[in-house]
């Protein structure tokens, strides 16, 4: 039971295209924005959708599979855990971050090279 203590797992589209940051040891990083769409029914019966974003964080050999294949509004199943941290600004702020640090990714759509051959 201690691996379903953290667990998220998400299905949404990219926000914008992932951005990498390839550090000095070697470690890559992929981070992107994911929506989430909520569709229901409000007291009076209308449709109603809600959006949430996620920040999703992608470290590793995953990271270097982000930046090859996604791009903004992208179609992905993601799993992994919630990471909060602090930070502090350039103005003494201290700022809160929370983080979806994905370890398993999903595209569920075909990449765009297979849309444009069979088109």
């Amino acid at each position: 039971m201690n691996a379903l203590r953290n667990k998220v797992q998400l299905i949404g589209r990219l926000g914008k295209d992932p951005e990498l940051v390839q550090f000095e040891e070697g470690k890559t990083k992929a981070s992107f924005p994911l929506a989430t769409n909520e569709v229901y029914k409000n007291a009076s019966g209308d449709r109603m959708e809600r959006t949430q974003w996620h920040d999703v964080v992608v470290w590793g050999k995953l990271s270097e599979v982000v930046g090859a294949y996604l791009t903004k509004g992208s179609e992905v199943a993601v799993e992994g855990r919630l990471s909060y941290r602090t930070y502090e600004d350039s103005e003494g702020h201290t700022r809160y971050v929370t983080e979806v640090v994905a370890n398993e990714l999903l595209l569920l759509e075909k990449r765009p090279e297979e849309k444009e051959a069979k088109s």
